[in-house]
């Protein structure tokens, strides 16, 4: 498969209130968080909802070549209902940022870790809210470009 293509990802943590928004160096190396965005749940059925125009924005503002979404698969390995919520997000973000592809990856234990690392830092209560939805972006984003890393050595 060769070389993980030169470019700038964003890392995605779809949650029921908010999206936590990731990004990557052009290597592919370490991803950073970026931004916490409401999602719109008011959005008409036919409209873009003001999540996905801001991620959007994000895509074209830092020339990303990629979207990972983590798909939150559960225990047991199986897809619930939080799994197909976010592959319909996928499949509608997909729409709206075309021709930039989504990527879903498991990212079945990201919150957990990256409420446990903000912990261990010292960022608790609501400091840690405000801020873990894109704790677990990183998480999501790291993890699979740590996977694309393995898989291309």
């Amino acid at each position: 498969m060769g070389e993980l293509t030169r470019g700038v990802r964003l890392g995605v943590d779809v949650g029921q209130v908010r999206v936590g928004v990731a990004r990557s160096d052009p290597h592919g190396v370490l991803a950073t968080p970026l931004v916490t965005l409401a999602r719109d749940l008011t959005a008409a059925p036919d409209a873009v909802p003001s999540d996905m125009t801001q991620l959007a924005q994000l895509v074209a503002e830092h020339e990303a070549v990629e979207v990972v979404l983590g798909l939150p698969v559960n225990l047991a390995g199986r897809l619930g209902p939080a799994a197909r919520h976010v592959t319909a997000y996928a499949d509608r973000l997909a729409d709206v940022i075309a021709p930039v592809p989504v990527t879903l990856t498991d990212e079945r234990m990201s919150t957990v870790v990256a409420s446990r690392r903000l912990a261990e830092r010292g960022v608790r209560g609501k400091r840690q809210r405000a801020v873990v939805d894109q704790a677990a972006a990183v998480e999501i984003l790291q993890s699979w470009l740590e996977a694309q890393r393995r898989r291309t050595e």
